[in-house]
């Protein structure tokens, strides 16, 4: 719905009412009865009010009036967002006022419309992050499912440690230099980002993280109630980061240096051993997120911040993220972090609270791999294949009519291109254009953690490695066609915040 144009919206001036309790109510009414959706972003206090021809202290009132309501929740640097849906006609019991303050600190959906575009034959969709799964080892998985379930099937079926099974910690382990007990297995890197924050973070603290940056992890320290604050990944200046480290005192550092999701940048040896200075010289826990180690085309990335840190420094101070899902497929939710033994227990105990144990046979399976050539062979079998993707991307992209409006950055690994656009489009109305037109793209504002008006708002991630060369054609013209539609209303979104 489109608030700036709202015709349903009455305010009178001389029935006695205070007009921000009007306007509060108008909201209110809309939410409602569903004309304004849940998770839909409001316009800002400013805009509102410019519009409507109100003080800005009457459209702030009016917000802060539906937030005592609970229908609406703001964010510094993200605005303000409905929270509250529509209860289901004749429902007995009214849960949309029950929902705890803690569950409204994100309420961006934009995670789960992604993994719904991935299942839904209509779209192409270059949102979700994922591989290749057309590439996914059947018979490998399956002959190692019939191996595990014929030697240890009692084993398969049964609650297994919190930490992990044994023989896949073990594994991963001796895969990536460290001890067993310095290894964690959770289901999913998303997870394994939530423990973190759960073990780590207190309401009001402060985390430094990369700008731009990964979506999940932005949305995982908001739900902890500390605050974001931003460190430019792409030039990654090491005394950029010192001057927010000294005026923060963050609590810890997230970082993706590796194919970084979703500028796909990657952090050079000395860059890494800059940040790692930093991180020491201050004693700041950095939290290293390695989900894309694995994707490089040509040449293997810069040794990671935690094997810096241990051979080094006097180790310690790295908690290392990983996963299977963008190596084998999302839907096993099997990944990994690697630490000092001292936090893997404690990350352990948290974890026990909600996950007993991580899928066992999944586990089983996994570790049985890893013990065979079968992973490393399909790992390069899925390197060719992204470059391939990447490669048939760009011939795409370069290919449409629309010349300049959409730039890719280059990027060696990972996959995803980061793509800047031209002719004043604005990538969120951009996203929202895309999906009617049947293609799925994700908008730049969402990974800036502490984003201001513009940030992003002329910037689009695209994942070539989950579509197939064969759809990427037909994505390109959906999309060529979503652009020159948001070309041609590019003004009236912009000046209004909003589609018409």
């Amino acid at each position: 719905m489109d608030i700036m144009n709202w015709s349903g919206l009455r305010l009178e001036r001389s029935n006695g009412e205070a007009l921000y309790l009007q306007l509060a109510s108008a909201l209110a009414d809309a939410i409602t009865c569903g004309e304004i959706g849940a998770a839909e972003r409001l316009p800002s206090e400013r805009e509102l009010a410019a519009r409507l021809g109100l003080s800005r202290t009457t459209a702030v009132n009016a917000y802060r009036e539906l937030e005592a309501r609970g229908l609406v929740r703001g964010y510094v640097g993200r605005g303000t967002f409905v929270c509250a849906g529509i209860e289901r006609e004749g429902a007995p019991f009214a849960w949309r006022g029950k929902v705890a303050l803690g569950a409204q600190r994100t309420v961006d959906p934009s995670m789960r419309t992604f993994s719904r575009y991935a299942t839904d034959p209509r779209m192409i969709s270059f949102a979700a992050g994922a591989p290749a799964l057309d590439l996914f080892p059947i018979d490998a998985w399956e002959a190692a499912t019939n191996r595990v379930l014929a030697s240890a099937g009692h084993l398969a079926h049964a609650f297994g440690p919190t930490e992990g099974m044994p023989v896949l910690r073990t594994r991963i382990a001796t895969r990536f230099g460290v001890a067993p007990g310095e290894t964690l297995i959770v289901s999913g890197a998303q997870q394994g980002l939530d423990l973190i924050a759960r073990c780590l973070l207190d309401p009001g603290d402060v985390v430094v993280m990369d700008r731009p940056g990964y979506l999940g992890a932005i949305q995982v320290f908001r739900s902890a109630g500390v605050h974001v604050i931003g460190w430019d990944i792409v030039r990654a200046d090491p005394d950029e980061l010192e001057d927010l480290v000294l005026r923060y005192r963050p609590k810890l550092l997230y970082t993706n240096p590796t194919f970084n999701n979703p500028t796909s940048r990657t952090l050079t040896l000395p860059e890494r051993r800059d940040l790692l200075e930093v991180a020491r010289r201050y004693r700041l826990p950095v939290i290293e997120d390695q989900t894309y180690r694995e994707m490089w085309f040509s040449t293997p990335p810069p040794k990671t911040l935690l094997e810096l840190d241990r051979q080094e420094g006097d180790g310690g101070i790295v908690i290392q993220v990983n996963t299977f899902s963008k190596v084998l497929a999302g839907g096993l939710r099997l990944g990994f972090v690697l630490a000092d033994e001292a936090i893997v227990d404690q990350l352990a105990l948290v974890k026990q609270r909600t996950d007993v144990s991580s899928a066992t046979l999944v586990q089983l399976v996994v570790a049985d791999l890893l013990a065979s050539r079968d992973f490393d062979t399909h790992l390069e079998r899925l390197r060719v294949e992204h470059l391939r993707r990447r490669n048939c991307l760009l011939d795409a992209v370069h290919s449409i009519q629309l010349r300049g409006s959409l730039v890719p950055s280059p990027t060696e690994g990972g996959i995803y291109l980061w793509c800047r656009l031209g002719q004043g489009i604005d990538a969120r109305y951009l996203a929202q254009v895309a999906a009617t037109s049947g293609v799925g793209i994700v908008n730049g504002d969402l990974f800036y953690p502490d984003a201001g008006d513009r940030s992003g708002a002329d910037e689009v991630r695209l994942c070539f490695a989950a579509v197939h060369p064969d759809r990427m054609g037909e994505g390109m013209r959906r999309l060529e066609q979503a652009i020159g539609l948001a070309r041609s209303n590019a003004g009236a979104f912009t000046s209004a915040g909003t589609i018409a």
